[in-house]
C-alpha cells in the first residue's frame, strides 16, 4: 500500500451528553499519526458516539480534542473532510442490493465530485484512469480479491461474507485517501480466525500512515493498539440522590403539606378497623366532604344499591315484606304480575 500521512489525535476530558444522559465522559487520548486505536467498551457504552465525535460527525459538550491540528467541535467540517467512515450501522452502511462494482463506481464518482479538483468535472476522461488506479490501490490495501468472490465484481453485497463486507467497507473509505479511518463493530459476528484477519487488516492500514479508530468489545493482544475504554455514564447513573428513589407514591409524606394529617383524619372517619389503602377505606368520603358517620352510612347504602351499574333490590322496592304468594320464588311472582297486566289490558279493550 502507498504510504500516506495520517492525523494525530488528542483529547482531554472529552464528553458528550445527550437527552438520556452522558454517552461518554472524561476521555483522554494522545496518539501520533499512523496509530491503531481500539475503542473498547460494552454495547451501549458510548463507543460509537466517541468514534463519530472524533471524526467530526457529532458535537461534544465538554472537553477539547484536536485531529490533525483541527480543534473540535469548532472545526467539525474540516475534520470530516480528512476522515472517512468504514462500516458504522445507521450511518455508513453497504446497500445489500448493489454489487461490489456498483459500490466502487459510486464511491469513485462521489470522490471526483466532492473530493477532487474542479477540473476533474470538466475533463472526466483525463481523470478516469486516475480514479481506476485509486480504486485498485484501495482494494489492495483492504485485502479484497475480486477474483475470489462468487461472481467477481458483479457479486451482490448480500452474498458477501462478514469479513468480505468489512474489507469492502474499508476499501470504499480508503478511496478518498483519508488521514483518519473509523471502523465500528470490528469484531461483530466474526470467528476467532476472521477476527484475527480483521485486526491484521487494520494494523496494516495504520502501518501505512493512516490513523485508525476501531470500536470493539475487547482488542486482542499483540496487535499493538492503543486502548481507550468508554464507561457509558447513562442518565440513570448520573441522577442525583435528591430523587424519590422508589416507585411513585411510596415516598414519605411531607408534614408541611398536611398529607400525613389528612391520611390520619380519613382513617378516623372510615369504617372501624380499616387502614389507609384498604378497600373499605377507599369508600370513605373525600376530604372536601363532611366525614360524619351518617354521611358514611348513606354513602355505603348508596353503593350497595349498584351492582355492575344495575340498581339492586332496594331501588325496586325489594326490601318490602313479601306476601305468601311472593315467597314461592321470583319466577312465580313475575308470572302473576304478567297475568295481572294482561287482564288489565283486556279490560281496557272491552
Amino acid at each position: 500500500m502507498e504510504d500516506v500521512r495520517g492525523a494525530a489525535v488528542t483529547a482531554e476530558g472529552l464528553g458528550l451528553e445527550g437527552p438520556r444522559g452522558w454517552a461518554f465522559r472524561s476521555v483522554d487520548l494522545d496518539v501520533p499519526a499512523g496509530t491503531l486505536v481500539a475503542v473498547e467498551g460494552p454495547s451501549g457504552s458510548g463507543r460509537t458516539c466517541l468514534l463519530l465525535a472524533l471524526t467530526g460527525r457529532m458535537r461534544t459538550t465538554e472537553g477539547s480534542a484536536r485531529v490533525a491540528g483541527l480543534a473540535l467541535p469548532r472545526r467539525m467540517a474540516a475534520v470530516r473532510g480528512i476522515s472517512a467512515l468504514g462500516p458504522v450501522p445507521g450511518v455508513s452502511e453497504l446497500d445489500p442490493a448493489l454489487t461490489v462494482a456498483e459500490h466502487l463506481r459510486e464511491r469513485a464518482l462521489l470522490q471526483r465530485r466532492f473530493g477532487g479538483p474542479f477540473r476533474s468535472l470538466l475533463h472526466p476522461r483525463a481523470t478516469r484512469a486516475e480514479a481506476r488506479e485509486r480504486v485498485d490501490r484501495a482494494l489492495e490495501a483492504a485485502g479484497l480479491d475480486l477474483d475470489g468472490l462468487p461472481k467477481r465484481e458483479r457479486t451482490a453485497v448480500r452474498d458477501l461474507e462478514r469479513l468480505e463486507s468489512l474489507r469492502l467497507s474499508v476499501a470504499l473509505a480508503l478511496v478518498g485517501r483519508p488521514l483518519l479511518l473509523a471502523v465500528d463493530d470490528t469484531d461483530l459476528k466474526l470467528s476467532d480466525a476472521e477476527r484475527a484477519q480483521a485486526w491484521e487488516l487494520l494494523r496494516s492500514v495504520a502501518a501505512s500512515g493512516t490513523t485508525v479508530l476501531a470500536v470493539c468489545s475487547q482488542a486482542p493482544e499483540g496487535v499493538g493498539a492503543v486502548v481507550v475504554r468508554t464507561s457509558g455514564a447513562t442518565a440513570a447513573q448520573t441522577t442525583g440522590a435528591g430523587g424519590n428513589g422508589g416507585p411513585a407514591g411510596t415516598g414519605t409524606p411531607d408534614p408541611a403539606t398536611g398529607t400525613a394529617a389528612g391520611t390520619a383524619a380519613g382513617t378516623a372517619a372510615g369504617p372501624e378497623g380499616t387502614a389507609p389503602g384498604s378497600p373499605a377505606h377507599d369508600r370513605t368520603a373525600p376530604d372536601d366532604e363532611p366525614t360524619t358517620p351518617d354521611h358514611d352510612r348513606t354513602t355505603r347504602d348508596e353503593e350497595q344499591t349498584l351492582v355492575d351499574g344495575v340498581p339492586t333490590a332496594p331501588d325496586r322496592g325489594a326490601t318490602a315484606p313479601r306476601d305468601a304468594g311472593g315467597q314461592a320464588g321470583g319466577d312465580q311472582q313475575d308470572t302473576t304480575e304478567e297475568g295481572a297486566a294482561d287482564a288489565l289490558a283486556e279490560t281496557g279493550r272491552a
